[in-house]
């Protein structure tokens, strides 16, 4: 069995991937380029991959993929109907991730509410030791009492909403599917939860639904002092809507792991906005706990193993 691994860096260097060498001759590469995926997994028998593209283009000529193992729960890079054609199964990991996302959220929430840059930057300036008070103020806010909006109720939204309701918070959600089968919050329109949240977190998959779900219109309808926190796709949030946002006052803040061109742009408009408290970033980690990564590894070999025993385990085709 020959697999080959095109992006072994995606789950970072200090997670050991040894353990895929158990199913066969394995070549490792940390990253490929566009234009070599196709040389690499030209005589493979099961592909590993995160971001490199599987489609008709890179996969034309190998002939004996059998398997694209996805190391990731997202598959946007995979063509699924030239999959489905050729008769190559998809698998992708799923759930590695649920605490460790579900935690970021309340930590970017907490952030933002708490102003917790500003306050480490005052300590380690020096301003701190030269005030003659014992405490310095600047306006942070409680969570106790708030409404939290949950935009996405599966795995991950559930889980922000049990640590939610033990912080104190009333929780409301939207089930950007058009359907769920939550029973234990109230589900609510859009245009409710937008008028009804004082933190607003997504936790929707992208799609021709939810792109740019948050856009002018959606900030429009928020309270001014709602904070707003996106750890789902970068394109769920347009971008120079929340810029707007932010600078007219629409919203009290923004915390976000994505963004819609990643690595974030060098010309990206948040970027003018990072030392002014109101937006915190950060660089799509909010998947990548240490636990997360290696769940992740231990996952693809699952599913590796179930498809070697002729046994489907996370199929997407």
């Amino acid at each position: 069995m020959k697999i080959v691994v095109l992006d072994r860096s995606s789950v970072g260097e200090d997670v050991c991937v040894e353990a895929i060498k158990q199913f066969g001759e394995v070549d490792f590469y940390n990253s490929t380029p566009d234009e070599l995926v196709a040389e690499r997994i030209a005589d493979a028998n099961i592909v590993v991959a995160n971001k490199s593209p599987m489609n008709e283009s890179t996969m034309k000529d190998a002939k004996q993929v059998k398997m694209i193992c996805q190391l990731s729960t997202g598959y946007d890079n995979v063509d699924i109907e030239y999959c489905k054609n050729r008769g190559i199964h998809v698998a992708n990991a799923r759930n590695y991730s649920t605490a460790a996302v579900a935690q970021h959220t309340v930590a970017l929430a907490l952030s933002v509410l708490e102003n917790l840059p500003y306050y480490d930057n005052y300590v380690k300036s020096g301003a701190y030791a030269s005030q003659p008070r014992f405490a310095h103020f600047k306006p942070w806010y409680e969570l106790e009492g708030k409404t939290w909006g949950i935009a996405g109720m599966g795995n991950i939204g559930r889980r922000v909403a049990k640590a939610a309701e033990a912080l104190g918070c009333k929780v409301i959600f939207y089930a950007t599917s058009g359907h769920s089968d939550c029973k234990d919050y109230e589900r609510v329109d859009w245009d409710t939860l937008l008028a009804q949240s004082d933190i607003l977190s997504l936790h929707c998959p992208l799609s021709d639904k939810t792109f740019h779900l948050m856009n002018a219109d959606a900030f429009s309808k928020m309270k001014k002092s709602a904070v707003l926190i996106n750890v789902a796709r970068g394109a769920v949030v347009d971008t120079d809507a929340l810029y707007e946002a932010l600078v007219n006052g629409e919203i009290r803040g923004v915390g976000t792991d994505v963004f819609e061109k990643e690595p974030i742009l060098a010309d990206n408009p948040l970027a003018t906005l990072k030392e002014t408290g109101k937006l915190q970033l950060t660089p799509h980690m909010a998947w990548a706990s240490i636990e997360a990564r290696e769940r992740c590894v231990e996952e693809t070999c699952k599913n590796i193993a179930a498809f070697i025993s002729g046994e489907g385990r996370n199929l997407v085709v």
